[in-house]
Order: C-alpha cells, then structure tokens, then sequence
C-alpha cells in the first residue's frame, strides 16, 4: 500500500515501539532498523514512535517474507516497494474507470 494510503488507513496511531516489539515478537532494535531502511514509517509524537494497525500489517507482512519465505531485508525492500507500487496502480486503474463510466454515462444521456 501506497505510504500515504497507509497513512490514511491508519487511524490513530496508538501503540509504542515496546509495546509493537511485544505484540510481534521483534526486538526494538529491529523496528528501528526497519524504520531506518525505510520500509516502515511510524507517526512521531515527539520523539515517541508511535504504530497505528496499518504498521503492524505492515509489520507481520515483513514477518511472513522474511521468516516464511527466508526474503533477506534487500529483497522485502524490493518487495515492498512493488506491492505498493501494484497497489497504486490499481487504484489508478480504478479511478480511470469510474472517470469513463461517468463520461460514457453523460454521452448516452445527451444522446
């Protein structure tokens, strides 16, 4: 999912990076890593890193390539960045056609 749809879908962001670290069985150091490398992006409230559902979908996503299929940290980045990238074009193609069902839908009433 597209970074700023995921920000959208997020809803409020509510958990800390131990309690994250808990939840998934990851040691803080890791998220961190993750966060670093890009591949998540937690809200901030100040210097608190705070995760919100959409990141912990995120999160066991990571878990399943990594641990699941044995993906190394470059080739969940790869993945990652396609994953997001099919699913923006998705909703392109989405948009295009809600756009020419509208416009076909004014031709035929003017006919």
């Amino acid at each position: 999912m597209a970074d700023q749809e995921r920000r959208d879908e997020c809803w409020e962001p509510r958990f800390t990076i131990s309690i994250i670290a808990a939840m998934l069985e990851i040691h803080p150091q890791t998220l961190r890593l993750y966060e670093r490398m890009g591949l998540i992006r937690p809200q901030r409230r100040g210097h608190i890193r705070m995760f919100c559902e959409a990141d912990i979908e995120r999160l066991r996503q990571i878990q399943r390539l990594k641990n699941d299929l044995g993906v190394n940290l470059a080739g969940i980045e790869v993945i990652l960045r396609l994953l997001d990238r099919i699913e923006e074009l998705q909703a392109e193609v989405e948009r295009v056609r809600a756009q020419a069902k509208r416009r076909l839908k004014r031709i035929t009433q003017e006919w």
